[in-house]
């Protein structure tokens, strides 16, 4: 991972290679945003910028020489967007442009970032995304990459060195945890299955302190988990559930984190057609997540107890797979008739809802690529938040809103309850269609303890990205809703309580424009 620090040297003076700086869109233009070194090029450097095609839009980056009196050898503009007088950019545009200046100089020696980030917050921004612009999973490759950029170094004025510093220490721990849970999506199936996925989770937390518990196949059917074991019986490859835990002296307040963790999904009997299928190693992302998350909490020290539950298992058809019409007895004693072998996530992950439950936390959280129902309707870069608290749910929008992640709040409808009726068992593992990402959502409902908060973050779209890397976000797996579950953890670490009103979530000129590329 590239080396970060931060120095109160001038972009004048200041060693590098590249030199790293922001344009804003304006109306008549791109406009330099750091002056002292718009100054340097004299009266030219917007004249310049627009002969080369720059606007200042989001995810340029134009290469410039340096002019004389800037010390490092050349100069690097990217985009901010629009200009908004007299105000700063947002933390998200920090982030966005960072990650694509990281992305853009791979491969290069040290870069000096002198974007506009004049509080810790906006410090952190900068570091955070050019730590994420930098990844690249190059496992599999056996060509030669361009390495990620050796050094980066953050600007900031003398005043802000302290916060600056403690700023960069939360944005690296986020940073690798969150490329952790990439790396994990991004690995394919045949080396990443339950019991290998689970003997990662176990090194990582032995590694930072993070209680860890494996529960093996034998386990599950001696305990009666019988929703994991159905959905991985088609599979050559065993189930396992995990338990990870974070434990604090100084807490008071228990959050449970559940995890989908279906390493590949063939959809089992229901078997997806060709086209739906060649990204399916990523329906583990919520149990990436997950892990990523409590190992960050864990490395901050956060004063809050955590467990996480990830809930792993492959589904495959085979002459021992699940059959629609197959009847299952859940961890917990409840009866559900599969309908469809393909809407196997919400199986897995009722069991670990009920065992997480019977901790008694005082909320819960559940994180899946769930449905493509939800994918339809939110898109590729917007997750749906479900709760039958609406309290809490506005808490979990808070967060990620906080946190940087676009989300989105939905219903759970409960006329869409009754297509969830089985002629034979206590309820179906499949209902109406149309809706099908709030029935899936109704499904959980049922294996949450009353009374306890919680929301069910259906990722689907987000988690992994087809298309071509932008801003800080790469091709392939994201670490989508890492950070959200961090931050959630903070509130709650500062004393907010789970069940209480949360803070209305801003509604903000980006998040109107939606995710910009």
């Amino acid at each position: 991972m590239t080396a970060l620090t931060v120095t109160t040297t001038s972009a004048a003076s200041v060693a590098a290679d590249w030199l790293v700086i922001g344009v804003a869109q304006g109306d008549e233009g791109p406009v330099p945003v750091h002056v002292p070194v718009a100054g340097a090029f004299g009266d030219g450097l917007t004249g310049l910028l627009a002969d080369l095609g720059a606007t200042g839009a989001r995810g340029e980056a134009i290469r410039l020489p340096a002019p004389a009196g800037i010390r490092a050898g050349l100069v690097l503009a990217v985009g901010l967007g629009p200009a908004d007088a007299g105000m700063d950019p947002d933390t998200e545009t920090l982030r966005r442009a960072a990650g694509v200046a990281a992305r853009t100089l791979a491969g290069a020696g040290t870069v000096a970032l002198a974007l506009p980030a004049g509080t810790g917050e906006a410090v952190e921004a900068v570091a955070l995304g050019a730590l994420l612009g930098a990844y690249d999973f190059t496992t599999y490759r056996t060509t030669a990459q361009a390495p990620p950029v050796r050094e980066a170094t953050i600007l900031v004025d003398p005043g802000l060195l302290a916060p600056a510093r403690a700023a960069v220490r939360r944005a690296r721990t986020l940073a690798e945890e969150l490329n952790r849970a990439r790396d994990l999506v991004n690995t394919p199936a045949n080396d990443l299955y339950p019991d290998s996925f689970a003997g990662v989770v176990a090194a990582a937390c032995q590694d930072h302190g993070v209680d860890v518990q494996v529960l093996d196949d034998e386990r599950l059917a001696a305990d009666g988990y019988g929703g994991i074991l159905g959905v991985g019986q088609g599979s050559v490859r065993p189930p396992r559930l995990v338990r990870i835990a974070h434990t604090h002296a100084g807490a008071s307040t228990t959050l449970a984190f559940v995890g989908k963790g279906i390493t590949y999904d063939s959809g089992g009997i229901s078997l997806k057609p060709v086209g739906a299928n060649e990204i399916m190693k990523r329906d583990m992302s919520g149990a990436a997540a997950v892990l990523a998350a409590v190992l960050a909490i864990a490395r901050l020290d956060l004063p809050v107890n955590v467990t996480g539950w990830l809930a792993l298992a492959e589904n495959m058809p085979s002459g021992s797979a699940l059959r629609p019409g197959d009847v299952l007895r859940m961890y917990g004693g409840r009866t559900v008739e599969v309908l469809n072998t393909d809407a196997e996530g919400r199986l897995v992950l009722a069991d670990a809802l009920v065992r997480a439950g019977e901790e008694r936390p005082d909320a819960v959280v559940d994180v899946a690529t769930l449905t493509a129902a939800t994918r339809f309707g939110l898109g590729d870069h917007v997750f749906a938040v479900m709760a039958e608290d609406d309290a809490f749910r506005d808490r979990v929008l808070a967060a990620a809103h906080e946190a940087g992640e676009r989300a989105w709040p939905m219903p759970l409808p409960e006329e869409l309850r009754d297509s969830l009726r089985s002629r034979v068992a206590d309820i179906a593992n499949y209902g109406q269609r149309m809706g099908g990402g709030l029935v899936a959502g109704l499904f959980l409902r049922e294996f949450v303890p009353a009374g306890v908060p919680w929301a069910h973050l259906d990722i689907a779209g987000p988690a992994f990205n087809e298309g071509p890397a932008y801003g800080y976000t790469p091709s392939g797996g994201t670490g989508c809703a890492v950070r959200t579950l961090v931050r959630l953890a903070e509130h709650v670490a500062a004393g907010d309580d789970p069940r209480s009103p949360a803070p209305a979530v801003p509604t903000t000129t980006a998040d109107r424009r939606g995710a910009a590329r």
